[in-house]
């Protein structure tokens, strides 16, 4: 098991420059290595055995009925529209008795799917870390200039200070569309995270939306009188239809049961996947509303600093956000996560003191060469 997951070590390692928020890692990091891992999981045989195993006559090599109801797709039976599951042929295995109506058959499809869904969810959660991966242009890193340790010679230190605070003053006011980029991509993550519901909703016929409730309330019900919602989804016992020519040309169907054993783990996957996408949901929102406020609110923004960096005097803070934009508000506290504390307490006074003794007014500046490392 641990072969699977050792290639995803270069995902989930994080790297120590931080760009982005955690809410935001968690999309591109965890969720898209979990996302990948279970795709893996469910293609390998070791752990989960044949995908499908149906029980047939002799007259039929095995091999063939089985390939033939894994890329038909296999049913189940309903009795009512309104209560599909209520009547059992078998017991714990709803949906298995005798049927001539079509119309009654629920036909299950997804299942030879599953592992290039989770794989595709996987990319659209890594999309927008591409994006802002892109656009960030490495800014932060160029910036940092090894400045996050803090182990070098004084005359080193103070030029690699001059460099900082030289680049935040010839660049101030200019880092709003930066800024707002991130933004943008904190909100298609939302966007993503939303829609994927949605989109797994349709990829069960409109059965998942609900899912994470019908568990938690089969859970709390009787046993007696409660249905297993997991088996609705994902039977693990359905049925296949044969059809071939016999040596008189008559048309001769074989009807047989068929074990879908990899049910058993899609079944774990996607109820652990929509109780994990409802909290990243409410936590990436939480997140927006929280970057809203930062726009709209520069007492916010100072409050922020001065309760994230102690280190910088309340006043220096008060003078880079009242002479400052957001974006490059947003510079500087991700600057702070990045660089040594003492350093960026140093560089923070030494920028502020240098915004009250020169009227600040500037004009059409040039870009310095560290933003476009």
């Amino acid at each position: 098991m641990l072969d699977i997951f050792r290639g995803l070590k270069a995902l989930v390692r994080v790297s120590h420059i931080h760009t982005d928020s955690p809410i935001f890692r968690l999309h591109y990091s965890l969720t898209s290595s979990m996302l990948i891992a279970f795709s893996l999981i469910v293609t390998t045989r070791q752990y989960v055995g044949n995908p499908i195993d149906c029980i047939h006559t002799k007259d039929i090599p095995e091999d063939v009925f089985n390939t033939f109801c894994w890329i038909h797709s296999t049913f189940t039976v309903a009795n009512d529209k309104n209560e599909p599951y209520a009547h059992m042929y078998l017991p714990g295995s709803p949906g298995i008795r005798t049927t001539h109506n079509d119309k009654e058959k629920k036909v299950y499809k997804y299942y030879q799917w599953v592992c290039f869904c989770l794989f595709f969810q996987a990319i659209l959660f890594y999309t927008p870390r591409w994006l802002w991966k892109s656009w960030e242009g490495g800014k932060i890193h160029a910036l940092m200039m090894d400045l996050d340790v803090a182990v070098c010679t004084e005359i080193e230190k103070k030029q690699k200070k001059k460099l900082m605070i030289d680049y935040l003053w010839e660049n101030l006011r200019y880092h709003n569309w930066w800024a707002y980029k991130y933004y943008l991509c904190e909100v298609l993550a939302l966007i993503n995270v939303v829609g994927q519901m949605f989109l797994m909703n349709r990829f069960f016929d409109g059965a998942f939306i609900m899912f994470g409730f019908e568990v938690i309330s089969f859970m709390n019900s009787d046993q007696e009188d409660r249905i297993d919602p997991m088996i609705q989804i994902f039977p693990r016992m359905t049925k296949c239809t044969f059809r071939k020519y016999g040596v008189s040309g008559d048309e001769e169907k074989h009807d047989a049961l068929c074990i879908l054993p990899l049910n058993v783990v899609n079944e774990k996957i996607y109820v652990f996947l929509w109780f994990w996408f409802i909290i990243l949901t409410i936590l990436t929102f939480l997140t927006v509303v929280y970057r809203i406020i930062i726009i709209f609110s520069p007492r916010m923004r100072v409050y922020l600093l001065r309760m994230r960096y102690r280190l910088v005097r309340r006043d220096v803070v008060d003078t880079l956000v009242r002479r400052s934009k957001m974006g490059d508000w947003f510079l500087f506290y991700m600057l702070g996560e990045n660089v040594d504390s003492l350093i960026f307490r140093d560089v923070m006074q030494e920028l502020a003191h240098k915004l009250n003794r020169h009227d600040f007014h500037h004009g059409p500046g040039f870009k310095g060469e560290i933003q476009e490392a």
